[in-house]
């Protein structure tokens, strides 16, 4: 591999010839060769592009940065969200807790690209841009990291996870309206209770993801605030007058979302309580969605010595021994994903504590959870609902003689005969294995016409 010589305030280092990135890039993948697996995720990176080109054009109408830089840095950035150079953003999560490396990356390539946009080699003559005193003029690393992740986490939920559960609530409001006659037993403590209607417990699962989506949607505007303008410590040091509101400005036009510049920068720089409250929210529809998928795969179960009281469709073989078996493996699948976030919210709640003095140094690992959480969540919710709840009906021949077998149908005859006659009957037929009418009728306590009149399951279920 051929290399070339790159500086920075520590000396000389050798860095990948064909690369762009510089110095300060190359010491970061050599001192953190830690789980080359968990890369800075793209998003972020995607997040800097956006607030590099915001800043370049907010410095060059303050009259702090010349229109060819300006242009020089727009254009790169324009082509790193056109995904054009996805393989020069080498570095780890597991880094400095301020995302320095990472900034430096970013400002590393932009600077590199464009010497070469300017018709030179990289590593030849004077750098057409400086990466700290032109890409990263009036920033730090530490309102600039801030400001990417906000940038990437407002996207993500805006494009994949709300679109995602949002599909998957509709679907399930769906079922529940065509489920509405369908009367069934109901179970609490794992055990029979009294009737529903299957459309009632699938209202259930609906107004649960409607609750969470409400959640996730009020987190929205406290992330919306950002960092950027406060550079080291929150008092903007460095920075014209006027460039926290219009880099904000900026950024909110290229991206086209409410972003706004964050009211106190001490906080947006020292304490992320907005990603701790985002990700709460992506937690409480984990366990929202846990719940719906442990229930449906219950109902499903079976197919003859289960529970069996819906079909879900039948994807894939689901075993390698057993011929004609078939697994609940959207609702797995699904609810390991719940694990997944609901893990993830105690490296938020940890991260979201390590806000000592002016910068919380936990910045990395917290942004890179609540990206794969609300990704996970998104996708996770579209592949349930095309392949598990669309395709979900009910079973009625099992519903009925379930229902007609329950003995908590008993519960009918409270107001009639008094709770413990009708616990006597219900005991009665459980030892005997008779059924409730029978024992009603042998205790004395009711005629059959009485005991039909009184015991009916479709008057059992509200109104």
């Amino acid at each position: 591999m051929e290399y070339r010589i790159e500086k920075d305030t520590m000396g000389e280092v050798k860095v990948p010839a064909d690369k762009l990135w510089g110095a300060q890039t190359e010491r970061s993948r050599n001192n953190f060769k830690i789980g080359p697996s968990a890369s800075m995720p793209l998003e972020i990176v995607y997040g800097f592009a956006y607030l590099k080109k915001a800043a370049a054009f907010t410095n060059c109408e303050l009259g702090v940065l010349s229109e060819e830089k300006r242009d020089l840095i727009a254009t790169v950035c324009d082509e790193i969200l056109a995904g054009k150079h996805d393989n020069q953003f080498p570095l780890v999560i597991w880094q400095t807790g301020s995302g320095t490396q990472s900034n430096m990356n970013v400002n590393e390539v932009i600077a590199n690209r464009a010497h070469q946009l300017a018709g030179h080699t990289i590593g030849e003559g004077e750098k057409t841009l400086q990466p700290n005193d032109d890409v990263n003029k009036s920033q730090s690393s530490n309102d600039t990291f801030p400001t990417g992740m906000h940038i990437a986490i407002y996207k993500k939920i805006i494009e994949n996870t709300l679109p995602g559960i949002s599909q998957l609530h509709k679907t399930l409001k769906k079922k529940s309206e065509e489920f509405k006659e369908v009367v069934k037993i109901g179970r609490t403590h794992l055990m029979d209770a009294t009737p529903l209607t299957l459309g009632q417990e699938f209202s259930g699962y609906a107004s649960q993801l409607e609750h969470g989506l409400t959640a996730l949607q009020n987190t929205l505007p406290h992330l919306s605030e950002l960092a950027l303008g406060g550079t080291a410590v929150g008092t903007g040091i460095n920075t014209p007058k006027g460039y926290d509101q219009k880099v904000a400005s900026y950024i909110a036009d290229f991206t086209d979302l409410p972003f706004i510049s964050a009211e106190n920068k001490f906080e947006a720089l020292a304490a992320h309580d907005a990603l701790v409250e985002t990700h709460g929210a992506l937690k409480q529809l984990a366990v929202s969605l846990n719940k719906i998928a442990h229930d449906i795969r219950m109902l499903a179960s079976g197919p003859r010595s289960g529970i069996g009281e819906i079909t879900i469709p039948a994807n894939e073989p689901g075993s390698s021994i057993m011929p004609g078996k078939v697994n609940p493996t959207q609702c797995e699948a699904l609810t390991m994903v719940c694990a997944q976030v609901i893990g993830n919210d105690v490296t938020l709640s940890v991260g979201g504590m390590q806000g000592h003095f002016e910068l919380n140094v936990f910045k990395p690992v917290m942004a890179a959870n609540v990206i794969q959480s609300a990704e996970l969540l998104g996708d996770a919710c579209v592949s349930f609902d095309e392949h598990c709840a669309q395709g979900i009906e009910p079973n009625h021949d099992v519903i009925e003689r379930q229902l007609k077998n329950s003995l908590m149908l008993v519960t009918a005859l409270n107001t009639k005969i008094g709770y413990y006659k009708a616990a006597e009957i219900a005991n009665t037929a459980h030892k005997n294995g008779t059924t409730l009418k029978e024992e009603a009728v042998n205790l004395g306590y009711l005629t059959e016409e009485e005991f039909d009149k009184w015991v009916r399951p479709e008057d059992m279920v509200g109104h």
